[in-house]
């Protein structure tokens, strides 16, 4: 069968889809665009992604497809099988997806939402061919009160440190260039196994090979009791000197209400480590009107961006999601959360502008790791993007480029040389 794959939300529902590539053309199916088969991964972060979800199956299901859901939607809300009686429904369990294939192919409905098991040294299809998306560990040690994904990916499993540098042995042997550590938290990673991120990140960083790693998401709680040895890791050159730490909220009565395990002097403190040791690239995420948060603790975040400045921001109107705790809670008007995401983007643009402006007419080595329209994305050690105009293929090539212009996004460059 040809089999066709949409992925929606975050680097693990995109290695989820590529290991279901992966395992679907080792059984003998074909991966394309308007497959036989339509496989919808989905994601239930936020509301406005759920709505394009639905709005997509709703789309698939009035031209008759067969249609294969999975992903985090059926896996947190598992009534969502009703909603679409024709349709096969796995979930985070990839594993499947041979079988629902075949029950689909075979005109039965398929419907598993249990047993997500191991995915590590899993077949699979790179979406880029130079970046290898390696889930290091499934689920959380939260309890976060907005967090659907947590019931859609369950309790920590850290994965085997032995399993997770073959995995990244054998792409390095296809090329690979750009090495993603994912997790829900990569920050909790091996505290069910008895190691530690920083334990992991020194092993892989000991393996041959000219590359870089980009290290996911970690939340402050775990990044507090690991972050001197955190530090150490990330002096490596192959570390990219990136950091995503989302802090929530920059007012610590919000923070409690979020069930944030840690304060927002905790999130000042581990900043100013890592800036005054490896000053990294620092992205964060706020969520814009929470139910409790009144006007006063807003400005409280105001005031917490403007006084850290991180190089990236993430922001998110609050949503109420289904089956958390947040979702008991009278939401504030629409009005207000779309007018506080406003006024915290607005406030954004400018540091972010200030902050690129700053890499005007720096020169050095940059990684091209995204073929755009056009155009290239290539990253430096900071993992800032670069966006370059190239004369040849240079996607995996590592090229010394210079910065020209900045926007609050991202930097402008030209490249000056070539490396061998």
């Amino acid at each position: 069968m040809k089999v066709s794959i949409e992925t929606y939300g975050c680097s693990m529902n995109m290695a989820d889809s590529e290991m279901i590539a992966g395992l679907l053309k080792d059984s003998g199916h074909s991966i394309g665009e308007d497959g036989d088969i339509s496989i919808v991964n989905t994601c239930v972060v936020k509301t406005p992604t759920e709505r394009k979800i639905i709005k997509r199956l709703k789309d698939l299901e009035k031209q008759n497809k067969k249609v294969i859901v999975t992903g985090c939607m059926p896996a947190a809300m598992p009534e969502f099988v009703e909603h679409f009686k024709k349709f096969s429904f796995i979930g985070t369990n990839v594993f499947d997806i041979v079988k629902a294939v075949d029950s689909v192919r075979n005109n039965e409905r398929f419907i598993k939402i249990l047993d997500v098991g191991e995915k590590v040294c899993v077949p699979k299809i790179r979406h880029n061919p130079v970046i290898e998306i390696v889930p290091i560990a499934e689920g959380c040690t939260g309890a976060c009160s907005y967090c659907i994904t947590r019931l859609a990916r369950g309790k920590l499993k850290s994965y085997k440190k032995e399993k997770i540098l073959k995995q990244i042995e054998n792409a390095l042997k296809d090329n690979v260039k750009e090495i993603w550590i994912t997790a829900q938290d990569t920050g909790a990673y091996g505290i069910d196994i008895d190691s530690n991120l920083p334990e992991l990140l020194n092993a892989i960083s000991d393996l041959d090979g000219n590359f870089r790693v980009r290290v996911g998401m970690m939340n402050p709680n775990h990044v507090l009791n690991i972050v001197d040895d955190l530090i150490e890791s990330y002096k490596n050159e192959k570390i990219y000197k990136f950091l995503h730490i989302p802090v929530q909220s920059g007012d610590d009565n919000i923070l409690k209400h979020m069930g944030r395990q840690y304060s927002v002097d905790d999130f000042r403190g581990i900043i100013k480590e890592f800036r005054d040791k490896v000053n990294p690239t620092i992205s964060t995420d706020i969520i814009a009107g929470y139910p409790t948060e009144s006007e006063d603790e807003f400005q409280n975040s105001i005031n917490f961006i403007e006084e850290v400045k991180p190089d990236v921001l993430n922001i998110t109107r609050f949503w109420s999601r289904p089956n958390t705790r947040a979702s008991k809670l009278k939401e504030l008007p629409g009005r207000v959360t779309k007018d506080r995401s406003r006024r915290m983007n607005r406030l954004f643009e400018k540091i972010g502008l200030e902050k690129n402006k700053k890499w005007i007419s720096w020169g050095g080595l940059a990684l091209v790791s995204e073929k755009n329209d056009g155009t290239y994305t290539a990253r430096n050690d900071y993992y800032k993007p670069i966006i370059i105009k190239p004369d040849q293929k240079l996607l995996g090539k590592f090229v010394n480029v210079e910065i020209e212009d900045a926007t609050y996004y991202d930097l402008r460059g030209k490249i000056i040389g070539y490396t061998v």
